[in-house]
């Protein structure tokens, strides 16, 4: 199991404070269900509705989550009055279902809002499943909705706004990958749909009840997947995660026998639990949501360890879906998606150099700051794409040796980059023309890089064009020498940097233009 949930740096203890802010956010919002007098069923729809606003908006400014959250029943609550009036409509039930999912993953060409939305509509008619949620109900779901997104927005935006403080998180669009079939959102409503289909087929024909945990699984694998590969590693780790989680439900769950107070206390803790491991280790996150899962039917007085094992199967069969819908279905490979981002990656840096290069010259409007963000989350999206090969698992060995070099060299890249935009930060650092020229041999290099991963496999062509690069570097290294140039003041820091960004971007040329298949020099 992975354990990079703890090991995983925590920067300014966002994830803590995160996490913290998330079981207060969503205490509040149970605690007012429970003081306005809603029953049981609506504080725990209440509850799941706080979960999903703090999860799932994740706008770049303040004010654009704040217009998505108050969005949520817009999206959810007409979900909610369908699936509570066909229970007795198994067939128009499931094809509403399967709608809700095809037009939830097509809604995340809109960006986060988009894909909030789409989560919560999903999610509303999962909870109506859950729950067996009936048209009498309705006004007072809805009630507990609004009541709880209202406390869950209180604490994230009046009491506890972590994000007013922080600059403005990058926005980084899927791939689009052309028009119709091809492109991303598209192709991924179509295998989502395509996938819960067979999942909901087959998790009827072992439970009429639970089946909709079958469907759940399916549809939370394909959330942040674009490639086969990552859909194959997800699966992998939803599965793992609900084993050793039904583990810890058996021992901490089952016990309890439902108590309000013990079963309240590993709710918060569950919720902690999954705030915390999301950004870093979807295993754990899946741990604290199979236990957050037993912790309601313990509540709900409905758990025994065959409803556990019942989970695990229901969502062992929404993983092989999904797994089916995306080898089967206009199946994208890894490396076709991972060749995509490391593209950007690589512009990205040429822009932050290019920015960077500007503001040393005296340009009052030049900031790398917001370019270095962007290739922070580029990198995001490269090491989640490379993750199925560099997986502990995974049997090729020569591609995993060449993801493990590209992400070492594109990590280089970023580490240098923010070095330079550090420089540049500097009001003390002064322009030097050789900052100039270093900043043309970076732009030769990455051209050169990306144009032969564009227009075809032409290596000896690229290899000129690279050694090129790394002669002037040499030349430019030697010269800043010779002129005594010191490296911690001046133009020095400056020329470092950006000779240790030539260096990797040179060393890049290796691992991302000789074949995927072959061994890999030096590794």
């Amino acid at each position: 199991m992975e354990k990079k949930a703890f090991m995983a740096p925590d920067p300014g203890r966002l994830r803590l404070r995160t996490a913290t802010r998330a079981v207060l956010g969503i205490g509040s919002a149970v605690a007012l269900c429970g003081l306005a007098g809603h029953s049981l069923a609506a504080a725990v729809t209440g509850g799941l509705a706080a979960l999903l606003a703090l999860f799932t908006v994740t706008d770049a400014t303040v004010r654009d989550q704040v217009v998505t959250t108050a969005a949520l029943p817009a999206a959810g609550f007409p979900v909610l009055a369908v699936a509570a009036g066909l229970h007795g409509h198994p067939a128009a039930r499931d094809a509403a279902l399967l709608a809700v999912v095809g037009l939830g993953v097509y809604a995340r060409r809109w960006g986060p809002r988009g894909h909030a939305l789409g989560v919560f509509a999903f999610m509303t008619f999962f909870s109506a499943q859950f729950l067996r949620t009936t048209p009498e109900q309705l006004p007072e779901l809805y009630a507990a909705i609004a009541l709880s997104l209202a406390a869950a927005s209180a604490v994230r935006f009046g009491l506890w706004c972590l994000e007013r403080d922080a600059p403005p998180a990058p926005a980084v669009p899927p791939l689009s990958g052309g028009r119709g079939l091809s492109r991303t959102t598209t192709r991924q409503a179509v295998q989502a749909t395509i996938g819960a289909a067979l999942a909901l087929l087959a998790g009827q024909l072992l439970s009429d009840e639970r089946w909709y945990w079958a469907v759940g699984a399916t549809w939370w694998v394909f959330v942040n997947t674009t490639s086969r590969g990552e859909t194959l590693v997800r699966s992998f780790r939803r599965v793992l995660g609900t084993l050793i989680g039904l583990g810890a439900g058996v021992a901490l769950v089952v016990p309890l026998h439902g108590a309000a107070v013990p079963s309240a206390v590993l709710v918060a803790v569950c919720v902690f639990g999954i705030f915390y491991s999301a950004p870093v280790s979807y295993t754990w996150m899946m741990l604290s949501v199979t236990v957050l899962a037993g912790s309601l039917y313990g509540v709900l007085g409905v758990l025994d360890t065959g409803l556990l094992v019942l989970r695990l199967a229901e969502t062992g069969i929404g993983a092989l879906g999904a797994v089916l819908a995306v080898l089967v279905v206009l199946p994208v490979t890894t490396h076709a998606t991972t060749d995509g981002w490391i593209q950007r990656a690589l512009r990205c840096v040429h822009a932050c150099t290019e920015e960077a290069a500007a503001r040393l010259a005296g340009s009052p409007a030049a900031d790398p700051a917001p370019r270095v963000a962007e290739l922070e989350a580029l990198l995001g999206r490269v090491r989640l794409s490379l993750a199925p090969l560099v997986h502990p698992l995974s049997p090729l060995r020569a591609r995993k040796a060449r993801a493990r070099r590209v992400l070492a060299l594109l990590d280089a890249c970023a580490r240098e980059v923010r070095g330079l935009a550090a420089v540049a930060a500097d009001p003390e650092a002064s322009h030097d023309e050789r900052l100039g020229a270093a900043c043309r041999r970076v732009e030769a290099s990455v051209e050169a890089l990306t144009a032969h991963r564009s227009q075809g496999h032409r290596p000896v062509a690229h290899h000129s064009a690279v050694h090129r690069s790394q002669g002037h570097r040499s030349q430019g290294h030697r010269a800043a020498v010779a002129e005594g140039a010191s490296p911690l003041t001046g133009p020095g820091p400056a020329l470092a940097h950006l000779h240790g960004l030539e260096r990797a971007l040179a060393d890049l040329a290796a691992p991302l233009h000789s074949s995927p298949r072959a061994p890999l020099a030096g590794v």
